[in-house]
């Protein structure tokens, strides 16, 4: 009979879902993703949702790389790395990630959630201590918990977000507790993803010098994005990339919006990570047509930084146009435009009504955010033009009303 609970708990949850309004409705789509998607039942729609920061996902040479990739090495690694699941591909694409950010080596996952599970669990020690912004991603949480189940002894503390008061108590309080001979660890987002606003790099790293701390940044919604070429948040802020220790980003965004992720940093580092790394043990190898995808798309990158600019061009447009709309949006130079309804079943139902007038935003609630801050997010792309950035604000003004 214990069995029976299962079934009937997991309808009464779906249930009350629907009978709320915050039932999610997966959405198909029928080609591939760009400024525009065409949606099963509804036909071409205005994408407003998509982490396509560049517009190299549907990028001829991309595309045609990942073609390239699937005739010369196949369908699949068939292995994880150390066995027989490297391929000089990935080679090439981990020597690129370096060369951009300025590193001394790198290497990949099959996401970013895996290499945020493999770096705190491999690098860290008992007697260390991470210290996480309490809006940090939920890959960067789940890999902290991971960690601290492994490691027996290793600690960890939680800092007010974007709070330097909130950190440097932590630190103070990590300085006490920590064995004498522990790593501090803070670890941050560089682009915050729910709420669009920018980690205070120098303001972290500052403190990490202080307080002899190890700073590690995932900076997914950041690269391809933040600073003139796109480098990330630490070029936003004129910072030099060897002032942030530990990197770990993906190639599902802005670097071709395919999938894969990657930790960057000391060579030393990566050679651990390929030796201790659960996820490069244990999981196979990103696939070779991916790797050759994303190998291009930062290709693309370094030699077209214009994208950037056409990016932040269409984000202060895009920015003023929801002001204009009637709706207000959380200050931010980055991509991603919160406008915050509060409630999660309101927010899905402006979804849904934007979509009717053919603009495809999504609608995010709990357990995504808090209850209470759900919101719309709407995120920009170098891929739209003018006339999909009035269609945004025009379709705002309508739901306004």
């Amino acid at each position: 009979m214990a069995t029976a609970t299962f079934p009937s708990r997991t309808r009464e949850i779906l249930d009350s879902l629907e009978a709320t309004g915050q039932l999610k409705h997966l959405q198909m789509i029928e080609g591939p993703m760009d400024a525009t998607v065409r949606i099963r039942g509804r036909g071409e729609v205005v994408c407003f949702c998509s982490n396509n920061y560049l517009g190299l996902a549907n990028h001829p040479e991309v595309v045609e790389a990942a073609h390239e990739g699937l005739r010369r090495y196949g369908a699949g690694t068939a292995s994880v790395r150390f066995i027989c699941g490297t391929f000089d591909c990935h080679e090439r694409l981990e020597e690129r990630i370096a060369r951009f950010y300025g590193v001394e080596a790198s290497y990949t996952f099959t996401s970013c959630w895996n290499a945020n599970e493999a770096i705190f669990p491999t690098l860290c020690e008992p007697g260390d201590m991470i210290l996480s912004d309490e809006f940090n991603h939920a890959s960067i949480i789940d890999g902290i918990r991971l960690a601290v189940s492994i490691k027996k002894g290793l600690l960890r503390g939680v800092y007010r977000h974007n709070d330097v008061a909130s950190l440097r108590e932590k630190l103070e309080e990590a300085q006490r507790t920590s064995a004498r001979t522990g790593t501090i660890w803070v670890v941050t987002d560089g682009v915050f993803s729910m709420e669009g606003d920018i980690a205070d790099l120098p303001a972290l790293r500052t403190l990490c010098d202080e307080f002899g701390a190890m700073l590690v940044v995932d900076d997914s919604h950041a690269t391809g994005v933040m600073g003139a070429t796109g480098r990330g948040t630490h070029e936003h802020w004129g910072m030099a990339a060897t002032q942030v220790d530990y990197f770990t980003g993906t190639l599902g965004k802005a670097l071709g919006g395919a999938a894969g992720g990657y930790i960057a940093g000391s060579r030393d580092a990566i050679n651990l990570l390929i030796q201790r790394g659960r996820p490069t043990l244990f999981s196979n190898a990103l696939p070779c047509s991916v790797a050759c995808s994303a190998d291009k798309a930062i290709e693309v990158l370094m030699r077209e930084p214009q994208r950037v600019r056409k990016l932040k061009d269409n984000v202060e447009y895009a920015r003023a146009g929801i002001e204009s709309s009637g709706f207000s949006v959380l200050k931010s130079p980055t991509a991603i435009c919160p406008i915050i309804v509060h409630d999660t079943a309101k927010a899905i139902s402006m979804s849904r009504k934007l979509l009717d007038l053919g603009v495809f935003v999504i609608g995010f609630g709990f357990p995504v955010v808090a209850e209470g801050h759900a919101r719309l997010r709407v995120q920009i792309s170098a891929a739209h033009e003018r006339h999909h950035l009035d269609a945004l604000q025009a379709a705002l003004k309508q739901l306004h009303g």
